[in-house]
């Protein structure tokens, strides 16, 4: 008779008798951190721009388009040139980056824009972001692949 396989979480076997959580317990942290930091600079930068009433809702824009570019830098950065530790990626892609782009700031201003009876502008902002965000994770990465580590892909 063997003795019973390690749960597993993720990809790390659990000391069997240690409860599950133990193992995700740093991350989990890291997470919250990053995610509390990301969501108080977007904060920040929604007071600093203000959007008017019925106007094209710029900071929210410039905040998804900006953090999908840094994303597409660090996926480069921790991917093909860092041997990064296990928490960076939880800490700055899922909690800062996560915290700071806002899926549902840009819903929010959508709804706004319909209900304030501009579903052209609507229309464009919805576009516009999608667009932008994925030219911008897209080319930073490509961008910052062919700078740091002179590979094509």
């Amino acid at each position: 008779m063997s003795a019973p396989e390690p749960k597993t979480l993720g990809t790390r076997p659990v000391a069997p008798g240690r409860p599950a959580w133990r193992g995700q317990a740093p991350v989990v942290a890291v997470v919250a951190l990053g995610g509390a930091l990301g969501a108080l600079a977007r904060y920040a930068l929604t007071l600093a721009w203000p959007t008017p009433p019925g106007g094209f809702p710029w900071a929210t824009f410039w905040t998804n388009v900006s953090g999908c570019a840094v994303m597409g830098v660090f996926m480069v950065l921790i991917t093909d040139v860092w041997a990064a530790h296990r928490l960076l990626r939880p800490f700055f892609g899922t909690g800062v980056l996560g915290g700071f782009t806002t899926f549902s700031t840009y819903a929010v201003d959508t709804r706004k824009l319909l209900d304030g009876g501009r579903p052209g502008l609507a229309l464009a902002y919805l576009a516009a972001t999608l667009c932008a965000a994925l030219a911008a994770v897209w080319l930073a990465s490509a961008a910052a692949r062919r700078l740091l580590t002179g590979r094509r892909r």
